[in-house]
């Protein structure tokens, strides 16, 4: 057993042994928008309509709490983060495990306080957590780095991103970024001009290297994503400043891509070779980004297309299929497809089957899953032709609280979580 040396005034435990969970396959789901951060699974042979209950439901369970995380699926393990789940006695934050065959709780532990901030719909917890090597890591909106022990839940203490390391938010909705396990890395976002992204050692915590970008104005919610130009593997971000790149060996800053001042920056990055697509909602738009080499081996960037307003997307994130961009407006029912190198838009469409306001998309097999605010899920061809919701149902005990967590595909398998509740669809042939 290995901790953080003394000098962070916090520890988190990381247990290195033989573990129930094998190596990370192809089609696990180890941290927010899957492996890679696309958002899109592997997955083929699934069903093309749904009947009109939907698709069939192989299980349903309750423990996950109040909050906005999705789930990490490792092994035959499911994870997540909430607030007074209904496996607790209390409404403190904990970190919950569930058997991924029948949904059936295994373990939780308590993490910290809730998150109470803002309105009540803006309230509870919102990390995913990152699963690598029989460890759980994740942030609490409050800000503390957990790594816990995946068999048993079993965790050190925390290591605080603003008092060790000087880290602040650029709103007041707390920390939602899932962690990146990068080899012996694990690289975060504190946020502001004191440690704008770190890079710690997994085995023993210290700090490998701090990168600062001047005057940034905190953490957003995004995650980090992984390019690499000329050889060189770079850690692409964004705060509430706008996108940035940072070289992965050294920490220095490679580019920046500043944009004016607004409510929150969330979707996570989308990387297509030496591209970025950085966007962001509250009609802020969406941008496109080539990263290229520079001198002494450094890398820049080059703007493909600016800002565009209709490209706006609050928190339900985008997919890129096929050279073409696929999201929600803002935070409308309204689909989009763009092409990924002109931003011109194809088509938009709101939603012919009763979904409300935003909507988080995962994608598969030539399909989006759409999952609307309201809980209504609906079936979309991804295809720039025409916007076609082929099927769809509502989420069961849905509408009450927004649901935000975006939706998981493993093995054939779709998984919902709305609050407190969690649902596994069978969506195979």
């Amino acid at each position: 057993m290995r901790c953080f040396p003394s000098n962070f005034h916090h520890i988190f435990l990381v247990m290195f042994c033989c573990f129930f969970l094998q190596a990370a396959h192809a089609t696990d789901w180890p941290t927010f928008r899957g492996s890679s951060r696309t958002g899109i699974a592997p997955d083929t042979d699934l069903l093309e309509s749904w009947p009109e209950e939907g698709p069939k439901l192989v299980w349903r369970s309750a423990g996950a709490g109040r909050g906005y995380a999705s789930l990490a699926i490792v092994g035959d393990r499911i994870f997540t983060l909430g607030d007074g789940p209904s496996t607790a006695s209390d409404a403190d934050e904990y970190l919950s495990c569930f058997d991924r065959s029948t949904g059936k709780p295994i373990w939780h532990t308590k993490t910290g306080d809730a998150w109470n901030n803002g309105k009540d719909d803006w309230q509870g917890s919102r990390s995913t957590p990152t699963i690598a090597d029989g460890i759980v890591y994740v942030i609490t909106p409050h800000g503390k780095l957990i790594g816990c022990e995946a068999e048993t839940g079993t965790f050190g203490k925390a290591v605080d991103l603003k008092t060790a390391l000087g880290g602040t938010k650029g709103d007041n909705w707390g920390y939602s970024e899932s962690v990146l396990i990068d080899g012996d890395k694990l690289v975060c976002t504190p946020g502001g001009s004191q440690t704008t992204m770190v890079a710690l050692n997994k085995n023993d915590g210290s700090i490998i290297w701090k990168c600062t970008v001047p005057e940034d104005r905190g953490a957003g919610h995004a995650s980090i994503v992984i390019s690499e130009i000329a050889g060189k593997k770079i850690y692409v971000q964004t705060t509430a400043s706008g996108a940035f790149a940072v070289d992965a060996e050294t920490g220095k800053l490679q580019w920046t891509f500043p944009i004016e001042k607004t409510t929150a920056v969330i979707p996570t990055p989308i990387i297509k070779d030496d591209l970025v697509y950085f966007v962001a909602g509250y009609k802020r738009g969406g941008a496109l980004i080539q990263q290229v080499p520079g001198p002494g081996g450094s890398v820049t960037s080059k703007e493909i297309f600016p800002l565009k307003k209709e490209l706006a997307n609050k928190h339900g994130g985008v997919v890129l299929i096929d050279n073409h961009l696929y999201g929600c407006a803002d935070d409308q029912p309204i689909i989009i497809c763009a092409e990924l190198m002109t931003g011109e838009v194809v088509w938009k469409n709101r939603s012919t089957v009763g979904g409300q306001k935003s909507a988080a998309i995962v994608a598969a097999d030539g399909h989006l899953y759409v999952q609307y605010q309201n809980g209504v899920l609906a079936l979309v061809k991804a295809d720039p032709a025409a916007f076609e919701e082929v099927s769809y149902f509502q989420i069961p005990d849905s509408g009450d609280s927004p649901c935000w967590a975006h939706p998981v595909i493993v093995d054939g398998m779709l998984y919902v979580r709305d609050g407190d509740n969690m649902f596994c669809y069978d969506i195979q042939k």
